[in-house]
């Protein structure tokens, strides 16, 4: 199953993003595993500071229960002050619809 998203940055952060996200915890990178995740990318559009995300997954409620990890609420905590985020700290995203996919 495929998955996108869009989030926002704050003004000027998109350094900060990258540099963060290149030093992905390892942690981080077993929980997405761990919860059917893989081919995990996400793109900037320079003129809006909006983040895209496409990510595979197997099954939507496993993806969901990562959410609730102790490694994820720490990496949300950890990313709040660069992008806009909810009130638990969870960045405030919006998924895509899918119209067109070519295998």
């Amino acid at each position: 199953m495929i998955k996108g998203f869009k989030m926002k940055l704050y003004e000027g952060m998109a350094e900060e993003y990258e540099r963060r996200h290149n030093e992905l915890w390892p942690e981080m990178i077993d929980m997405i595993h761990e919860h059917g995740g893989k081919n995990y990318s996400i793109f900037l559009d320079k003129e809006t500071n909006i983040l895209f995300g496409y990510i595979e997954i197997e099954d939507t409620e496993l993806w969901a229960k990562g959410a609730d990890t102790a490694i994820n609420r720490k990496w949300w905590d950890f990313m709040a002050d660069i992008m806009e985020t909810n009130p638990d700290n969870s960045p405030v995203a919006i998924d895509l619809d899918l119209l067109f996919h070519l295998k």
